[in-house]
């Protein structure tokens, strides 16, 4: 009976108790410093959810190389990636960025042109260098990209070439850009080069950059000696230009540092032991103190309005930079097909200054980024406003 009693009399002020306290939604909210150690975390509403959800699914837009870069001219290098057979074209293309840019000594890239084997995506190239670049917090470079019939190892599938701009000047007088020299051989081209060096006042060693294209690729080796012997303080590279064997057997272009300056902002010249073209300047002197670097305008379909608007948009990208068709040093032009190789010499001297043309280099290859295009053009450019801003010595 005492045990039921005590029951019976603490109920009714327990309820009591109960009734009197407020429920969880009457609580009041917690100020700021209200100290009871528990923080409850925001509702999150559905559309809340939603609208989360839709913004981690948005990708950013692609970043896009610019058509056109502007350079010092005295502070430009060159540097050519080893080649490598581990992997596949983007992890050959991951690689060979990551040692350029690891052993560049801070050197800024502006331009890299990217010669491809084998039958990889090369639209990947530019989305590679996009998202190196942006992970290393650089400007992306202008991009040219063009699909070669093969390189000089087994299984590498992609090598680049990089102009850069080095901390200090490194060329004081200017750069000489030597045309692509035709001939039955490697060593012949070579031979070519060296007497379009001696007719600009330059040496050997005095040459930065020598590419060759070749036929084939029958014994890489001494073809990479024969350019190392030729030109020891050079960047080298050479590339098989199709498949098939095409012509010319070989040809090998070049840049060289200049040993002095020059009144004229560009000069073209054309030795006589050279053959002369209307088409190309032997070679073009440039004491400019800015160039102009292209990425590569393509052209899609073979008609003379096709053509045309290739080399319209090249004139656009030149113009942001006040650079146009009268000056320029070096032209490349990277055919898909050598049925094509009148049509646009025809259509290029429409655009190009046939009085001073400049050096040029203009191949078959296997082909470009885009499966529909028929060719590839790029260009070097001194811009108009060099000669005013040039500093007299």
């Amino acid at each position: 009976m005492t045990r039921i009693c005590r029951i019976a009399f603490v109920a009714p002020i327990l309820l009591a108790c109960l009734l009197n306290s407020p429920l969880p939604a009457q609580q009041k909210k917690k100020k700021p410093g209200d100290d009871d150690g528990m923080t409850l975390p925001p509702v999150i509403t559905d559309d809340k959810k939603k609208k989360k959800k839709e913004e981690t699914q948005t990708l950013p837009p692609a970043v896009e190389p610019p058509s056109a870069v502007v350079v010092d001219t005295d502070r430009i290098s060159f540097q050519v990636s080893p080649l490598s057979n581990k992997g596949l074209l983007s992890q050959q293309t991951r690689d060979a960025l990551k040692t350029m840019l690891r052993t560049n000594r801070g050197v800024t890239i502006v331009k890299l042109r990217a010669f491809v084997a084998g039958s990889g995506d090369l639209r990947r190239i530019g989305e590679i260098v996009a998202e190196v670049f942006t992970e290393k917090h650089q400007a992306l470079p202008a991009l040219s990209v063009i699909q070669a019939g093969a390189l000089p190892m087994v299984g590498a599938q992609v090598v680049l070439e990089s102009t850069a701009l080095e901390k200090r000047p490194v060329n004081p007088n200017g750069l000489g850009f030597l045309s692509g020299q035709a001939a039955p051989s490697v060593g012949q081209s070579l031979d070519k080069l060296k007497s379009a060096l001696r007719s600009a006042g330059l040496e050997a060693a005095d040459v930065l950059r020598a590419t060759c294209f070749v036929s084939s690729l029958d014994d890489p080796a001494a073809i990479g000696s024969a350019i190392s012997a030729s030109f020891p303080s050079a960047a080298i590279n050479y590339v098989q230009m199709q498949r098939e064997p095409v012509n010319p057997a070989s040809e090998c272009e070049a840049v060289a540092r200049l040993h002095a300056g020059s009144t004229a902002d560009v000069r073209f010249v054309n030795p006589p032991e050279l053959d002369r073209s209307p088409n190309y300047s032997q070679v073009v002197l440039v004491t400019s103190p800015k160039l102009v670097i292209t990425g590569t305008q393509l052209a899609f379909g073979a008609q003379e309005n096709d053509i045309r608007l290739a080399f319209e948009r090249l004139r656009r990208a030149l113009a942001q930079f006040k650079a146009g068709f009268e000056r320029i040093a070096m032209s490349h032009v990277y055919l898909t097909s050598t049925t094509m190789t009148e049509k646009v010499r025809a259509v290029r001297a429409t655009f190009y200054n046939t009085t001073t043309p400049p050096a040029s280099t203009l191949l078959p290859f296997e082909g470009l980024p885009s499966l529909d295009a028929t060719f590839g053009v790029d260009v070097i450019a001194v811009p108009a406003e060099a000669t005013a801003s040039r500093p007299r010595h």
